[in-house]
Formats: structure tokens, sequence, C-alpha cells
């Protein structure tokens, strides 16, 4: 069992906070998902057709996590929002990359409602997660760096376990360590806002969508909610 936690300073600070934990036990990622193929090709076309557009830094859903970024000492234009990086990039290049079905699918939901989305691998996790303030003494391994370790500044907001920092800057960036990868069985997929007031409806949404690009892969799906009402959870 994991335990999630928020800090106290963390949603003191951020009352509008809601996370969404989709947690996936027995995840089959190998072989297709034709749901999460179609959901990619779809948001492709409607990019392509002019239809339909990833959110950019006008959109308030990307507005109000630059302003947490700054609350935090983070400019979001060099270290950007995970939501605001993966649009900017489909807007650019026309198409989302594809890593593996698991990543594809909360990949597509993100950028489909305009929410980061991030997951990790249970059974990489070294003890409970929390999400707080960074000391300046935590070290990461990015995402595809095993051999980079950084070490996040004070009063930046991160995601930890007992083996370090799981992510940085909230979302920017995930680390090496807990990446899913297609033998990923067990894993911890998660939807983020900071105005839970304005956008929790598409929260709500956006947790029923990937859950069901992934029930078809999993023994069971689980659905959680963490914020400052609930500031702890165990999966």
């Amino acid at each position: 069992m994991t335990v999630f936690r928020i800090a106290p300073t963390v949603a003191d600070a951020f009352p509008g906070t809601m996370i969404a934990l989709v947690v996936a036990t027995g995840l089959r990622g190998q072989g297709p998902w034709p749901d999460t193929a179609r959901a990619l090709a779809d948001l492709e076309g409607q990019l392509a057709d002019g239809t339909w557009s990833p959110a950019d830094e006008s959109d308030p859903r990307i507005e109000a996590w630059h302003t947490a970024y700054r609350a935090f000492g983070t400019n979001p234009r060099r270290l950007r929002p995970s939501v605001d990086a993966l649009g900017r990039r489909m807007a650019k290049k026309g198409d989302l990359p594809r890593i593996n079905p698991a990543v594809d699918s909360y990949n597509s939901v993100s950028v489909r409602h305009g929410l980061p989305a991030g997951a990790f691998d249970l059974d990489q996790v070294e003890g409970d997660i929390a999400i707080r303030y960074a000391t300046g003494d935590e070290e990461f391994t990015p995402l595809g760096e095993p051999d980079t370790v950084e070490h996040p500044k004070p009063g930046e907001v991160v995601y930890t376990d007992a083996g370090g920092v799981l992510t940085r800057c909230w979302n920017h960036r995930d680390a090496h360590r807990t990446r899913v990868t297609e033998d990923s069985t067990r894993v911890a997929f998660i939807l983020e806002t900071v105005q839970e007031p304005r956008d929790g409806h598409l929260l709500k949404s956006a947790a029923t969508e990937l859950r069901a690009l992934l029930d078809p892969h999993a023994d069971r799906t689980d659905l959680h909610h963490l914020g400052p009402a609930v500031p702890e959870i165990t999966v």
C-alpha cells in the first residue's frame, strides 16, 4: 500500500488544489490499445482540420498553472507545466508522441482537457508519496536521463518518496526511476487542477475518460481524490 499526502503548507497556499488518482492494478501494457489509438487519432484529426487546438498560455487552465509556478518561484516559460509543454509540442508538430499505451492514454486525456497528467509505477516507489515544498537537499533524476542528478531549489513544489523526487515543479517533469513502461503492472495515474471550484468538473470528466481507456487492460481501476479537504489517501 502507498500513502499519498499533500503537505498542509501546500494545501494552504493552493486551496483550490484537487488531484485525481486513477490506480490501475494488473495492468497489461503490451499489445494494442485500440481505444487509445482512436483517441490520439481523433485529437490529431481535429487539430489538422482546425476544429480543436490545445490550450495555450491564454487559456485560464494553463494560466492558473503559470500563476502557481510563479508563486513557488519558478518561471513557467522556462520550466513549463507538463500540459503546457505537451500542448505546445502538439500544436507545432501536429501529433502527440507515442511512448507506450499507458502513457499515450494519459497524454491524450491531458491535452484534450487541458489538465496536467502523469503517472508513477508504484512497484518502483519507495515508501509513501508526499506533495510538499523542496528543501533543496533532494535529488532528482529526470525521465530519460538516468545518469543526471538535479537538485530542486528550495520552495519548489515536488512529489517525493523515500528515494528522492518523483516530479519537479509539481508536474513539470517526472523521474526516471518511477517511469511507466509496457511492463508496469501497478500504476497511479495523476490528473491535477489548482482551480477546483472552476475546473473540478473537467477533472472529473478527464478521470472518467482515462479510467475508460485503462479498464479493458487492467484487472481493476480505482479512483481517489486528494486535496485540502482530503489531504491523505492510501492506494
